[in-house]
């Protein structure tokens, strides 16, 4: 999915604000966390979040093993967990983690 980078350090930033408020900006991602939620929000769009679960769907195509599978399920099960998972997935990449 394409997000201008541009847009996704902004939201970034403003995220990582948020998650130094809260403690060491170091310590594990949470999906509940505040900083994730307002990454997510700040971020989400009817079609970035399509584009994510078609890009879930296709990974479950392609021959994931069976854990991976079952997550697989999951998220598409669920797109706000799949969406929240997303944000701190890029959040934790920002952060080095």
């Amino acid at each position: 999915m394409e997000i201008p980078e541009e847009e996704l350090n902004e939201a970034l930033r403003r995220a990582l604000v948020v998650r130094a408020v809260e403690g060491s900006p170091q310590r594990e991602v949470g999906l509940e966390e505040d900083a994730v939620a307002r990454l997510a929000a700040e971020l989400a769009s009817g079609a970035r979040r399509e584009s994510l679960i078609v890009s879930v769907d296709a990974l479950r195509d392609g021959g994931l093993g069976p854990k991976a599978l079952v997550s697989a399920d999951v998220l598409l099960a669920d797109v706000d967990l799949a969406w929240r998972c997303f944000a701190a997935g890029e959040l934790a990449a920002e952060l080095g983690l």
